[in-house]
């Protein structure tokens, strides 16, 4: 008997563990679905799985047909012809410089359109049944409150040449929608597919602009043919700025992070001041313009780029933002009325930003003091990238100032 009543207790015992396990796992999903939301939101999760509330299970890039909203798979065969007008091409090879390209890009006008993506093995955009050329409106996700679209612009470059400006006041106008933080999607993320890129984007109305801004794209080797083969109609702005001065903006940057970051001096020569000039240093290489413009007009003709001197967007923000406006097709409502100049941070302002009613500079590390660099060393540095600069005023047509 009194081991009936053990056995009894001791089997009641494991019923209500039993009972309180599911509770116990419903909680736990409910909390990594709760923090899953969070990190996804941001546009952060480029290793996650493909966006809660997305139509289909995650689509390779290129893998997707234009105008269907469950995104059907590629039939056998389809892709995106690859014929290219453009205004011209770069001849020749500018000196100092070797870049190689570890993917092979390729020009479009020799393009053998069954090319397999290195990344993920699937062939490029197809073209949408009956001949319809793909395009940005179609490539949509609708609801009541606006659809999610591919971005029609892009602001692509350049780190520390004044894209988060740029980016801030273009904001202000009614007629554009900005993904905030970078999605990386053409240079690190680009695995996740487009449909997950396409989910990150704010919803806008058909009167809208859909943008993102990346910097890295410039100087991606394998972005401007990914870019391309979401659609070649996508608008290109380039921020550029001296890129002595950039260079060192970018050095402080990373030593606001790294205090014990080696000297300017000894990372941007190989040896001693009387050395090479380091070209494996990214501050140095992301300021040879030209190199990687290069690049990008094998994909897109000069008229699908907006150059934006970092410069004037400093000196005369309303100026260069009707340039841009103007670019991008919009009604110039971003004028001088919306900006103020603060004297502490050398930096312009935004009396109204969006969302709220009261002035609002750039973040704190904006205007950030660079540290004392030697004039030999700046010399050296101008004398560099002086024909750089100039092959780069040619291919633009734009004379920037900087020597």
């Amino acid at each position: 008997m009194g081991c009936g009543i053990l056995r009894l207790r001791t089997g009641c015992g494991h019923l209500g563990a039993l009972r309180a396990q599911p509770l116990v796992s419903l909680l736990l999903t409910m909390i990594c679905l709760f923090t899953y939301f969070i990190y996804c939101l941001t546009g952060s999760c480029c290793e996650s799985a493909p966006a809660i509330g997305s139509f289909t299970a995650r689509q390779p890039a290129g893998s997707v047909r234009p105008g269907s909203a469950l995104m059907d798979p590629l039939p056998p065969g389809e892709s995106v012809p690859r014929d290219l007008l453009t205004s011209g091409s770069v001849q020749g090879n500018l000196p100092g410089l070797s870049v190689s390209n570890p993917s092979g890009a390729p020009n479009p006008r020799g393009h053998n359109p069954q090319e397999r993506n290195h990344l993920n093995g699937t062939t490029d955009i197809p073209v949408p049944r009956y001949g319809q050329e793909p395009s940005l409106g179609s490539l949509s996700v609708h609801n009541g409150y606006g659809s999610k679209k591919f971005p029609q612009a892009v602001i692509v470059g350049v780190k520390k040449g004044g894209t988060r400006a740029l980016l801030e006041f273009l904001r202000v106008h009614p007629d554009v929608r900005a993904l905030g933080a970078e999605p990386h999607f053409f240079d690190r993320c680009y695995d996740q597919g487009l449909d997950w890129y396409r989910n990150l984007m704010p919803r806008t109305l058909d009167s809208q602009i859909t943008m993102e801004k990346t910097p890295s794209y410039f100087v991606t080797m394998e972005a401007p043919r990914r870019i391309y083969n979401m659609s070649r109609d996508t608008k290109l702005i380039v921020v550029v700025r001296n890129p002595v001065t950039r260079a060192i903006s970018d050095y402080t940057q990373t030593l606001s992070k790294t205090p014990s970051l080696p000297s300017f001096q000894a990372l941007a020569f190989k040896n001693t001041t009387t050395g090479p000039i380091d070209t494996t240093w990214s501050a140095i290489r992301i300021g040879i313009y030209a190199k990687h413009l290069e690049n990008w007009l094998k994909y897109f003709p000069l008229s699908k780029f907006l150059f934006v001197s970092g410069e004037r967007l400093v000196s005369d923000p309303a100026g260069e933002m009707g340039r841009v406006q103007d670019f991008l097709g919009l009604k110039r409502v971003i004028t001088d009325k919306h900006f103020y100049f603060n004297e502490t941070k050398g930096f312009p302002c935004l009396k109204k930003p969006e969302g709220s009613s009261k002035p609002r500079c750039l973040g704190k590390s904006k205007g950030r003091p660079h540290p004392n660099i030697d004039t030999k060393v700046l010399q050296r540095l101008r004398e560099f990238y002086r024909p750089f600069n100039m092959k780069f005023y040619q291919m633009t047509g734009q004379n920037f100032g900087w020597d």
